[in-house]
């Protein structure tokens, strides 16, 4: 039986982040409109072409976007949040929901699924579903003028209203009221000659899964009655699928993941749960991971599942918006870059497999095989660890820690602080990129870092915080940026990676062990708290987000990298510690993210994860107050591992999600130090002192006032400095009345 290959979705940054440059440029007022389509139409056709001239059977359309793919699906549907409707459904509507405008704030942004890709949530108050511009049947007919073989890619309506919020109608109701208007998509798409239509429903490989099965049958069987069903292909990925219930829905096949379902799905298949007349579309090259497939696993899992379906198509595991675009512009040690894959070399892996099984044209899967064999075979682990001889507790309880920190930091009620970074200018990467590419000094960068740090200490004695940082201006990344420092990992020139609409992120390649081997942070801290008596932060990233936001190893066990690189941060953050640093913050903001999407595996992530963290930070004093910061995730089913996780102090976004995180603390008395971000950094609004209040005041409801610091709910490094602060300035002022409240401010 031969095969074919196909495509879920491919990057939208460009290979040197075009994408990224033709919006923000757009948004800075530097380009108009028709020059943001011109540029971006050719990016997308280069995308297309790119995955045509790889031997793709079928390439995705609807994967390319101008923000994000869910909030796509909302304008298509014209689910319009309140406070925007009445505008016109344009792209420019688009831009002003995910980034909020002077007027009104931006939509929530929420991770997707255990990923750090973030989506623009769907908001159903008072919408009043319809259909607008029929962009996916736009994008498809231009892959067609372009003579590309493409199948259009849609979020589904189960998946789609399961990722929404709001509105009065229950689920059942909100996703009948879509169903007729998906109908009408679906059918024009038919009608213009798509042989299929991806139609994606991740929340199938989830817990709630069960019970949206009756939702799901009925969506399906109204495909089904709409003569659409033998069109429509169920993808998902990220986990396995409950297959008995997704091989009985009336449809043409479904596209499972063989990587990260930990062998569910293969097993259900082997047990004769999918029928042989449906298609199967196999994700069996991880979407997720920049690791080259080892291409001769790959090709006995093609043969074994040949037996179990009539068609085969192999694809990705998942998106390819997760992995950079290609490996042609880097630079690397050969022996570690015949161990990688970014996307294009993806495509590459999927064409040898075809031409092998169809053709037994070996060439270039020989040559792959060759590859991965010779990477397999280097040397990259021989360290030893001594994982035994680190605390995993701190010293005291955290009542008597307490007591101790407020006696040497003299702070006062309602602290305020930031989360760490201050704007990176346009002048701030140019000296980076300046001092990487030696045309300056490092005599000249370490100035220039210097006078950034003196400044912006000034500037926050000015606006009277309490607790100050340095401003991160070395940095380019709060994960790329330790992975150029510690042993084991390689940074990459051009290896970027979306994380909400224009944010891209460069992350590492953890492929040997890791080590720390010198003070990263030091310098630059101690100076700047030399120069105020305000306590200075020294700023970490913690060792669960540096293992999830970077391409981790996948040769050894996931716990034993986390630990590797827990001991490294431990290191560092008694380097600070023993520089006279009082109080340090080791940021953990994708440990809700890595969690499993199966309830099954959550205890064994959350064990591994406190353990990590608390080999990282347990080792200080009792008088030196550790920090750690989370955002932009749904924290209620592990609000008790945070908890665990003993930190002095912990920040927390709270004004993306419009204070729904706030419900999380009705379950349990949080007795430890904690801010509840008031002010979303992430739109170019200035919020008012009314709305800080109010969110303050909202936070107390549940946190003792004795615990409760303030702070915005990110770093600021995307803001520019008068935004920044106008916006600190707001803050102070808002808390210096609520202390005058309770007679702790004088006027």
């Amino acid at each position: 039986m031969t095969i074919k290959t196909a495509n879920i979705g491919f990057p939208r940054l460009g290979r040197k982040r075009e994408w990224k440059k033709a919006i923000e440029s757009y948004w800075a007022g530097k380009t108009n409109y028709d020059e943001l389509t011109t540029t971006l139409n050719d990016l997308h056709k280069e995308n297309l072409l790119l995955q045509k001239n790889y031997n793709i059977d079928s390439v995705p359309v609807g994967d390319f976007s101008l923000y994000d793919h869910v909030l796509d699906t909302s304008l298509l549907f014209n689910i319009i949040p309140e406070r925007f409707q009445g505008q016109e459904v344009n792209d420019d509507l688009l831009f002003d929901i995910a980034r909020g405008t002077k007027e009104h704030v931006a939509s929530a942004l929420i991770k997707w699924f255990n990923t750090n890709y973030h989506y623009i949530v769907p908001e159903w108050d008072n919408a009043e579903p319809k259909l607008n511009r029929n962009v996916l049947l736009e994008r498809f007919q231009f892959a067609q003028q372009l003579n590309v073989p493409a199948h259009p890619v849609i979020l589904g309506p189960v998946s789609f209203v399961q990722l929404s919020r709001g509105g009065d109608q229950s689920f059942e109701e909100k996703v009948e009221t879509l169903l007729p208007l998906y109908k009408e998509v679906l059918q024009s798409l038919v009608d213009a000659g798509a042989e299929y239509i991806q139609i994606d429903e991740p929340v199938l490989v989830t817990d709630n899964a069960k019970e949206l099965e009756d939702i799901t049958r009925h969506v399906y069987d109204y495909f089904e009655k709409a003569g659409l069903a033998d069109k429509l292909v169920i993808q998902t990925y990220f986990e396995h699928v409950d297959l008995e219930f997704v091989n009985s829905l009336p449809v043409k096949g479904f596209g499972l993941d063989f990587v990260h379902d930990r062998g569910v799905n293969l097993q259900q298949i082997r047990d004769g749960k999918l029928s042989k007349d449906k298609a199967l579309y196999a994700g069996i090259i991880d979407g997720r991971n920049v690791w080259a497939a080892d291409i001769e696993a790959k090709k006995d899992l093609i043969e074994e599942l040949q037996q179990y379906t009539d068609e085969l198509v192999i694809q990705p595991s998942s998106s390819l918006l997760h992995v950079p675009v290609s490996l042609d512009d880097e630079v690397l040690d050969e022996t570690i870059e015949e161990g990688l894959s970014f996307a294009t070399e993806k495509l590459d892996e999927l064409d040898a497999l075809k031409r092998l099984i169809n053709n037994g044209d070996a060439e270039k899967y020989d040559q792959l095989k060759a590859q991965y064999e010779r990477f397999q075979n280097q040397a990259f682990k021989n360290l030893e660890y001594d994982f035994d001889s680190v605390r995993t507790h701190r010293e005291s309880a955290f009542p008597e820690r307490k007591k101790v920190q407020d006696a040497r930091l003299k702070l006062p009620e309602l602290p305020t602080t930031t989360i760490g970074s201050f704007p990176q200018t346009k002048e701030v990467r140019k000296k980076r990129a300046d001092w990487k590419n030696h045309r300056i000094s490092d005599e000249e960068y370490n100035q220039f870092l210097r006078d950034e740090i003196a400044r912006w200490i000034q500037i926050q004695e000015d606006i009277s915080l309490d607790v100050f940082v340095h401003g991160e201006f070395e940095r380019n990344d709060m994960v790329e940026f330790f992975g150029e420092r510690l042993q084991g990992f390689l940074v990459t020139k051009y290896g970027w990676v979306q994380s909400y609409g224009s944010r891209a992120v460069k992350p590492p390649v953890i492929y040997g062990d890791v080590k720390w081997t010198k003070p990263i942070t030091v310098e630059e801290t101690a100076y700047a708290q030399s120069l105020t008596d305000h306590p200075v932060k020294g700023m970490l990233t913690g060792p669960v987000t540096i293992l999830n936001w970077s391409f981790e190893r996948v040769d050894i066990p996931r716990q034993e990298v986390q630990d590797q690189i827990a001991l490294a941060i431990n290191e560092e953050v008694l380097a600070l510690e023993d520089a006279g640093i009082k109080v340090i913050q080791v940021d953990e903001p994708a440990l809700r993210e890595g969690l499993p999407l199966r309830k099954e595996y959550h205890e064994e992530y959350l064990k591994q994860a406190l353990r990590s963290f608390r080999l990282a930070t347990s080792s200080v004093a009792d008088a030196t107050q550790i920090h750690t910061h989370m955002c932009y995730s749904q924290f209620g089913e592990i609000i008790h591992t945070i908890h665990d996780l003993d930190a002095d102090v912990i920040s927390i976004e709270t004004s993306r999600s419009h204070g729904a995180l706030i419900k999380d603390f009705e379950d349990i008395t949080y007795d430890l130090g904690i801010g509840l971000g008031v002010y979303d950094i992430h739109s170019p609004r200035i919020p008012t002192e009314e709305e800080i209040t109010v969110a303050i005041n909202r936070g107390l409801k549940e946190i003792d006032r004795s615990l409760f610091w303030v702070n915005p709910d990110c770093g600021l490094k995307t803001r520019n400095e008068d935004q920044v602060k106008e916006a600190l300035s707001v803050l102070v002022s808002a808390v210096k009345k609520l202390r005058q409240e309770q007679g702790q401010e004088t006027a």
